[in-house]
């Protein structure tokens, strides 16, 4: 009878680390604190301006189309609408500065959509830090944007003879009365660039939206010359709060009912898409 042979499996060694080794792969001292809720939005809007920096085609949208704007809306109702082009310049640059800034804002949703089409944000909501940092920091990034547009509209029409008679106090009101209003307006679009598709859709609801808002207002004429039922909608056009305020201040006046329903205006906007694009952004 033979003996049996019997093996044993035998455990595998359990590699336990000294603290000497812990130490050099380890970062020292204290674990860094949780970024703040600023902290982390203001990182997210340098991420924006680095964007800028590697792509700065972007800024055509804020640079070329606003000097296009103004040069081509001057002279081209200039001469109809007033004595002169200049004259016209006067009425008509607080408003085409508010139309230019207003129609890019909408490129804040189309951003946010092809960061989603990206996956970028999908690894954006894994970081430890307060989850609507990625979308208050793209927003506080576009509105060096704004402001870029606004001084770029300012400078051409001062070549072209714009004189506002609010001086650098009034011209400084109309340009933060401008970012506030834009800034609020954006939420609009990262709403929507949460709940369609493709950039293409949302730059199409985009337009239909911005065409009625800016061209339907008091950027270019005064509502007094349009129909009853026209200047029904003109006078409640958050644009035309908008440009009527901006107007005001930049000649040296103010329009106390304009500037309450435009603040109204930007609550709301926030208060509203702010609420739904933060319940749709933590439900994705």
């Amino acid at each position: 009878m033979s003996n049996a042979t019997t093996t044993t499996e035998r455990a595998p060694s359990v590699y336990v680390p000294s603290a000497e080794a812990l130490a050099t792969v380890l970062a020292p001292g204290a674990r860094p604190p949780r970024p703040s809720a600023l902290g982390a939005s203001l990182t997210f809007g340098w991420r924006a301006l680095l964007k800028i920096k590697h792509v700065p085609e972007q800024l055509f949208d804020v640079t070329a189309f606003p000097i296009i704007m103004v040069l081509m809306f001057t002279y081209l109702f200039g001469g109809a609408l007033a004595d002169s082009p200049r004259d016209y310049l006067q009425f008509f640059l607080p408003g085409i500065m508010v139309t230019s800034v207003v129609m890019i804002t909408m490129y804040t949703g189309v951003g946010l959509n092809t960061d989603i089409e990206k996956g970028v944000f999908d690894r954006f909501r894994t970081l430890p830090v307060w989850r609507p940092a990625a979308l208050v920091g793209m927003i506080f990034g576009d509105v060096l944007r704004y402001i870029l547009a606004a001084v770029v509209i300012l400078g051409v029409g001062l070549a072209l003879g714009f004189r506002p008679d609010g001086g650098v106090a009034g011209v400084a009101a109309g340009i933060g009365l401008l970012v506030i209003f834009s800034f609020a307006f954006s939420w609009v679009w990262t709403f929507f660039g949460l709940i369609l598709r493709s950039e293409k859709s949302v730059m199409g609801v985009s337009m239909m939206v911005l065409f009625p808002l800016t061209f339907l207002s008091n950027v270019f004429v005064e509502p007094s010359t349009m129909p009853g039922w026209l200047q029904a909608f003109v006078n409640v056009n958050p644009v035309s709060q908008l440009v009527a305020s901006v107007r005001a201040v930049m000649s040296g006046s103010s329009d106390p009912s304009a500037t309450m329903w435009l603040l109204a205006w930007s609550a709301g906007f926030v208060l509203v898409f702010g609420t739904l694009t933060m319940y749709k952004y933590n439900r994705r």
